[in-house]
């Protein structure tokens, strides 16, 4: 991996190599009839992963489920029988999905954060952020039947999808915004994008609009960002639709303004065949001295999770 200059900053020119699917997640399990979207990595034991990914049952409402992979043969080792977060009663702002987007570590135990999905009448959809709470990563509540992170007077169409980082006395929040619907051959079409918000407990967010990642010409659709902090550089990659999702990448000194190098995201593989439409919603993790990301591919996870691991 090599780096070049762009003024304080340095990127790297990532060269992934395709691991292949990790997943088919089809009748695994009744929170997974369909789809393992979203994957986000819980712990490491070994070389043992345990993901949180969105499945759908067979009414099609997402639920967040486990999964463990074993990295040294690229095997499912265990799918857990009932989801660790249900979609909410009915009326809720998660009644029809609670999908994952990150965990963070508390003092006690774990945040793990969801993305509720509530089907609308005018727009097909409103997204909204939950939360729940657990104390040894296997048993997970809810923290509220409310959303902690909703619709308000800077972000009045949606939110959803959260990347958090306890950084330097506060955690800090990249999540997906609504910008705007639009009317297109009939149907409508959704527009959101990347902004930034801070809190002191996890629960509780300041939030003032800002735009970390926007729209490149042609695009419509900027999703859930994975953020990791490596010395004073801030990397971030998240998947970016035009025709289809890509995955992309931007770096910043601070957290706040972000500079995009999509073109140095390359696989050295070819794409097979679960993935040959679309690559989206990677998450950056680490083991023994390597760098995974899991991602999804063709139908937005319909076709299960994969891996691929960053050659240096």
């Amino acid at each position: 991996m090599h780096a070049t200059n762009v003024g304080a900053v340095q990127f790297p020119v990532q060269r992934w190599r395709r691991l292949g699917r990790v997943l088919d997640p089809t009748d695994r399990a009744s929170w997974m009839r369909t789809h393992a979207a979203l994957p986000v990595v819980l712990s490491v034991d070994g070389d043992v992963v345990r993901f949180f990914v969105g499945g759908r049952d067979d009414q099609g409402r997402g639920q967040t489920g486990a999964v463990d992979c074993s990295l040294r043969d690229m095997q499912v080792t265990y799918v857990a029988p009932e989801p660790v977060v249900r979609f909410g009663e009915l009326g809720t702002y998660d009644d029809r999905g609670a999908l994952p987007s990150c965990v963070v570590r508390t003092d006690d135990g774990w945040l793990l954060y969801h993305t509720g999905v509530l089907l609308g009448q005018t727009v097909p959809f409103y997204y909204a952020v939950g939360a729940s709470r657990s104390t040894d990563g296997e048993r997970w509540e809810k923290v509220s039947q409310a959303p902690i992170l909703d619709r308000d007077r800077v972000d009045p169409l949606l939110t959803a999808s959260p990347c958090i980082l306890r950084d330097e006395g506060r955690l800090r929040m990249w999540y997906m915004s609504g910008v705007r619907w639009e009317i297109e051959d009939g149907r409508p079409k959704h527009y959101y994008h990347l902004r930034y918000a801070e809190s002191d407990d996890g629960l509780h967010w300041r939030r003032d609009g800002r735009v970390c990642i926007d729209f490149k010409p042609g695009e419509y659709a900027i999703a859930r960002p994975c953020v990791v902090r490596e010395g004073s550089v801030y990397r971030m990659w998240f998947p970016y639709r035009g025709a289809h999702y890509r995955i992309g990448y931007a770096e910043s000194a601070d957290g706040l303004q972000w500079e995009r190098f999509d073109e140095h995201v390359t696989f050295t593989s070819e794409p097979d065949e679960w993935e040959t439409q679309m690559q989206c919603y990677p998450w950056i993790f680490d083991v023994a001295g390597d760098r995974y990301m899991a991602y999804n591919g063709n139908a937005y996870g319909a076709t299960g999770f994969g891996l691929a691991v960053l050659e240096r």
